[in-house]
């Protein structure tokens, strides 16, 4: 007998006939003998639902009442769940964000998990009964309701199995497992058996949209392990887990891509101590996320052009900033192209082989592929291109690397 979350998300909850597949699966998780808490997602298209209505209300509406309105998605599904699995003879009973509850800090929207009361859960759980918990909530002080952010309700499933010492979290998605690449892109991309946390955590950075990123970061400091499988059939998944577990490690391990970039360059930057910090701190200020920097040489004048990426969505709002901090910085102009995309390979196998760069600038190299900017960690290479190339781009390095199934 072993203590599991399993964790749906929003296809998986769409309707009451999805809602009754996932019941099916508790229920067979608890007749194997297993304690079960489930974390589920409100049903597909709710949340941006919810969202509207806020926007509709008032454009610079109260965030704490946001976050009221669309916490209200998951309460739907999780008491839904507790009535279908009622009705097929299994205990439930549904457990609200603020009844457990989940400790948030009181960034409302973005809240992040502090810590977990679990004591009459885990009581509840012990004498059979399938907690259900909806996710992506919590409460600040105050007694006020919080979300987590977009994808949230990965990291409360991750919270939950850590704080009830769960042996691993199942995240049912609409996929059943993690691939090697995007398989819509590279039929013969290939299901991966497990995943190290650092390289999961890469690739959910770089665009690989199967697990929300903060849910990985919490996984791997809590050391929980994950298993990613569809609610869709039963086929065995994907695990995530610590990199000892990990027999044969390859060199690379997946190949991302996220077209989601702006490059912009600030030209003629004078090139003196502080001015970096002048240029980088307001978009700091301003909560934009700075990605690739390149600096080039020193011109003879004396000053020198930065070029960065950002999320495609926070352009507008990275030239604002700069247009007003421009005095300070120093520059003569900006220079932006959204038609951009961030490709990388990711694999922990990195850290003990050379030439992992060599391969892939030679592979791109080979088909025409400019590289306009290069940023590398430990266990992952990335370089930005046009974006017109971006699926090119993925089945040559695919390839490069020996990814192809066989």
């Amino acid at each position: 007998m072993a203590r599991i979350v399993m964790k749906f998300g929003g296809t998986s909850m769409a309707g009451i006939e999805r809602i009754r597949n996932v019941a099916s699966r508790v229920k067979r998780e608890v007749e194997a003998g297993n304690e079960v808490a489930v974390v589920v997602s409100a049903m597909a298209g709710e949340t941006d639902r919810l969202v509207g209505f806020c926007r509709e209300a008032s454009p610079l509406h109260d965030p704490r009442e946001y976050d009221v309105v669309v916490a209200a998605g998951e309460q739907v599904t999780s008491g839904l769940l507790a009535i279908t699995l009622q009705a097929m003879g299994v205990p439930a009973r549904s457990w609200l964000g603020w009844q457990l509850p989940i400790h948030t800090s009181d960034a409302h929207s973005s809240a992040r998990i502090l810590g977990m009361e679990t004591g009459p859960v885990g009581e509840a759980m012990t004498r059979g009964e399938v907690a259900v918990i909806p996710g992506f909530q919590g409460l600040a002080d105050g007694n006020r309701v919080t979300t987590l952010g977009r994808g949230g309700s990965d990291t409360s499933a991750v919270a939950v199995a850590a704080a009830l010492k769960a042996e691993r979290c199942d995240i049912y998605t609409d996929v059943d497992g993690v691939y090697t690449t995007d398989p819509r892109i590279v039929p013969r991309a290939r299901k991966l058996e497990r995943v190290t946390y650092e390289e999961m955590l890469e690739l959910a950075s770089v665009g690989a949209k199967v697990l929300q990123t903060r849910s990985v970061e919490l996984a791997m400091k809590e050391k929980v392990r994950v298993q990613v499988l569809s609610s869709f059939n039963d086929t065995p998944g994907t695990f995530v887990v610590d990199e000892d577990e990990v027999v044969e490690q390859q060199l690379i391990t997946g190949v991302a891509y996220n077209r989601n970039e702006a490059k912009i360059t600030v030209v003629e930057v004078p090139d003196r101590p502080g001015s970096v910090g002048a240029l980088f701190g307001p978009l700091a200020e301003a909560n934009v996320n700075v990605d690739m920097i390149v600096q080039n040489i020193a011109h003879d004048t004396g000053n020198t052009d930065v070029t960065f990426t950002v999320p495609r969505t926070d352009l507008p709002k990275s030239l604002d900033v700069l247009d007003k901090a421009k005095a300070d910085i120093g520059y003569s102009r900006l220079i932006t192209d959204d038609n951009v995309a961030k490709i990388s390979v990711v694999g922990v196998g990195m850290r003990s082989h050379a030439g992992v760069a060599q391969t892939m600038f030679q592979a791109l190299g080979s088909r025409g592929i400019n590289i306009q900017a290069i940023t590398t960690s430990e266990i992952k290479v990335s370089v930005l291109i046009a974006e017109e190339y971006t699926e090119l781009a993925v089945r040559v390095l695919h390839t490069a690397y020996g990814l192809d199934a066989a």
